[in-house]
């Protein structure tokens, strides 16, 4: 396939491939149509050969060049392959059309400070699992690191201090950083608000900018509401404080947020044979 690939980056390969898709010719004829010197075209057609696109043969004082169909078609079902994987409903590449229609919406608002104040989102999760198991997930670093990220992205800090004052620090890579060698994908830094255990936790989270200062301040409450299946959680998250800059991190929270949550439900689904005397602090 590399070959194939490689013999077909040429420009002037492939306006050769074009005419013999329409014949086998000759190499005098090739050169003549493709406006070039026959040395050039028969080196050229010599690549096209060792790569397997065609085949030759000689007829008197000619020699004569043909196309063989069956690898091209292979590569043709093999970028389809590749377009289709890139291209399937609700894939990352979904998630990356998304996000950059918001981002360009975002960043045409962003006129100048406190644009995005007041802006508001609310999420509404079903869980499985008591709020008791819940509450857990919200509160404890070691649970949080499991859930508390979008899809592309893991935890590599996680400070999350629940009581009246505590401090906070979410700190994210790439996920595929597996040494932490790239930059750190994003940090955010704050404190928590209210702490009614298995009922409400509220806190103030800011993302910081690349130079260390505040995007903007999100006001984050959520509530814990049993049902007869488990938990439902209520989450409404507002703006205040926001700068122009902050354009990027805003266009991701609906986003980001989102796959969050579904990978909390996914968390909580996945300990639901766990009692409540199960140790899940040492969960990775």
């Amino acid at each position: 396939m590399d070959a194939l690939l490689t013999a077909l980056a040429d420009p002037a390969r492939r306006r050769l491939v074009t005419l013999l898709a329409e014949r086998p010719r000759s190499v005098g004829v090739l050169a003549q149509l493709a406006e070039a010197r026959q040395p050039q075209t028969t080196k050229h057609l010599q690549t096209l050969e060792r790569a397997g696109i065609v085949i030759s043969q000689r007829s008197g004082r000619r020699r004569i060049y043909a196309l063989r169909p069956g690898p091209l078609r292979e590569l043709a079902a093999e970028l389809g392959r590749l377009a289709d994987t890139a291209d399937r409903a609700g894939g990352p590449r979904t998630t990356y059309d998304r996000y950059g229609s918001s981002l360009r919406a975002e960043r045409l608002a962003a006129q100048g400070p406190g644009w995005a104040d007041g802006r508001s989102f609310r999420f509404l999760q079903p869980l499985v699992g008591r709020p008791e198991l819940v509450w857990r997930h919200l509160t404890e670093p070691p649970l949080l690191a499991r859930w508390w990220k979008p899809d592309d992205l893991r935890v590599s800090e996680l400070v999350f201090e629940a009581r009246p004052g505590g401090r906070i620090v979410h700190e994210y890579r790439e996920a595929e950083d597996a040494d932490g060698s790239a930059p750190i994908a994003g940090r955010a830094e704050g404190v928590v608000d209210d702490v009614r255990p298995g009922e409400r936790l509220a806190y103030r989270l800011s993302p910081l900018l690349p130079d260390g200062g505040l995007a903007f301040t999100a006001h984050i409450d959520l509530g814990l509401r049993p049902t007869g299946t488990g938990t439902d959680l209520d989450v409404h998250y507002r703006i205040t404080d926001s700068t122009v800059e902050s354009a990027d991190f805003v266009a991701g929270i609906e986003i980001g947020f989102g796959q969050s949550l579904g990978k909390l439900a996914a968390a909580l689904a996945a300990d639901t044979h766990e009692t409540t005397g199960t140790d899940t602090r040492s969960t990775k």
